[in-house]
């Protein structure tokens, strides 16, 4: 038996079970790289039994070195895929950057074109990720790419991000019986896009497996990938329903014949637009194709799925939206509280003191309308802090996401973010917002891409209908927020 196979594209077929190069990193993290003719034998193993498609990224140590490695010494065809990522600091996007990032892509897996390229941004407030898939577009265009993708886009900048005519094929991003994110509003992004869905975390960094039933929750754990899927099952009410679907998991693997690791990935692949799970490796360490093999040989009823949906009553949803462990607290990731390393990210804007009075300050977003008007993105005073109406124009005058309101309004409010957080606020310090909408069938997608940023901290709101804005702009929002006296002033 061979792993399922499942068109990414008409032209790109893949195993249904990816062979996931993270725990390279971990391998390495003491500063003892892999022999790379090694790794590169262990990864043609699991290529003789049909686990032909990789997965890797730019920081998992030598993985794409290794992974060249096999590619450079494969015989025969096809050849193995390379998918791998490009996760850059958040800064402009020229075209000699973005040009740079994906050639060293290029050199270190030795080949003329990456089968798969997946972008990832750390921060949506900085618009330059915009910039670099125009630029990324371009390098596919030239041959250097063959598919493009995106890792951890949360469904509103997913959409944007398709709204601005990238040809995006996939988003990676975590999927599990412990986080079901990507059975919401992803899932209807998908639907609307024909996107499809490149999962990891299927098993919570070992978590999911039969080594864990009924056992007591551990005080730590060694490795970084069971110290991030530790916070996940923390944040989902616990240990205690976290267990609950371990023994839910248990019962339908011993009907089938199979594992709770087996169920647990399962659940996953059975999801409309899943392409495919990515199953971790730690090479020269312990191998388990012949157990993923035991996947394609059953199938989840209807008995099933209501004992798992009964096991999921007792847990919580993750906060947010898919990829939001990154971006905001609780930050669910290997390392923990990420708001430092945030911190240290440039601002795409800068804030400038008044010179008369020293409790006032504003943000320039460098729209060429603000010096013509004579205004400001934002203003500061005291704690009070006001934002002009935003639009959704990029740099100087690009118009973004044209004829998308719901697009459009992802990004005012990015930009409305990032000139709070430039005046020493925080996006949840925003208290009201307004709207002005260019047609009613505006309405709903401008109001459900607000819903969709302001969940957790709702402001006053309120919607107008004017009629006719400026441009080609079909909304405009303007905000008000009052730095908090909890956080203190900054």
């Amino acid at each position: 038996m061979k792993p399922e196979r499942k068109n990414l594209t008409p032209t790109l077929s893949i195993s249904r079970v990816l062979t996931g190069l993270w725990q390279v990193a971990d391998q390495e993290k003491d500063g003892v790289l892999l022999d790379r003719a090694a790794g590169a034998k262990s990864l043609a193993e699991y290529v003789e039994d049909g686990f032909d498609t990789f997965d890797m990224a730019d920081h998992y140590g030598t993985s794409e070195l290794i992974t060249g490695e096999l590619l450079r010494t494969h015989k025969g065809a096809p050849r193995p895929l390379a998918f791998t990522k490009w996760c850059p600091e958040p800064g402009p996007m020229t075209e000699d950057v973005v040009r740079a990032g994906i050639q060293e892509r290029l050199d270190r897996l030795g080949v003329d074109r990456i089968d798969l390229l997946q972008f990832h941004w750390w921060s949506f407030e900085h618009p330059a990720w915009i910039d670099a898939l125009h630029e990324i577009r371009k390098l596919k265009d030239e041959g250097l790419i063959g598919e493009i993708g995106v890792t951890n886009f949360d469904a509103a900048h997913l959409n944007l991000a398709l709204a601005e005519g990238i040809p995006l094929v996939s988003n990676q991003i975590s999927f599990s019986l412990i986080d079901r994110r990507a059975a919401g509003h992803l899932a209807e992004t998908c639907r609307k896009h024909d996107v499809q869905l490149l999962c990891y975390g299927t098993l919570c960094g070992g978590f999911l497996s039969a080594r864990w039933l009924g056992k007591p929750e551990p005080d730590a754990v060694g490795d970084w990938s069971g110290a991030k899927y530790l916070r996940f099952i923390h944040a989902a009410g616990g240990w205690d329903a976290y267990q609950g679907i371990l023994r839910a998991a248990d019962t339908i693997g011993r009907k089938h014949g199979v594992s709770i690791s087996n169920v647990a990935t399962r659940w996953v692949l059975e999801h409309e637009h899943v392409a495919g799970v990515i199953i971790g490796a730690r090479l020269g360490e312990n191998q388990h194709r012949a157990d993923n093999l035991k996947l394609f040989a059953f199938a989840l009823d209807a008995e099933d799925h209501a004992l798992l949906d009964e096991a999921f009553a007792a847990t919580k949803p993750l906060p947010g939206d898919c990829g939001d462990e990154y971006r905001q607290p609780p930050f669910l990731t290997a390392s923990g509280d990420l708001s430092h390393h945030l911190a240290e990210m440039p601002s795409a804007m800068t804030a400038v003191q008044d010179p008369d009075n020293p409790n006032r300050s504003r943000v320039f977003s460098g729209s060429r309308w603000e010096p013509i008007a004579g205004y400001c993105r934002a203003v500061r005073d005291g704690d009070r802090i006001l934002v002009s109406g935003t639009t959704a124009t990029h740099g100087v005058d690009q118009t973004i996401a044209l004829g998308d309101a719901g697009a459009q309004t992802t990004y005012i409010l990015d930009k409305i973010a990032a000139a709070v957080r430039a005046l020493g606020g925080d996006p949840k310090d925003i208290l009201r917002t307004r709207l002005y909408l260019r047609g009613e069938e505006d309405i709903e997608p401008a109001s459900r891409a607000h819903g969709m940023r302001f969940a957790a901290n709702p402001p006053a709101n309120t919607a107008f209908l004017v009629g006719n804005l400026i441009g080609d702009f079909r909304v405009e929002i303007e905000a008000e927020a009052v730095v908090s006296t909890a956080r203190g002033r900054r």
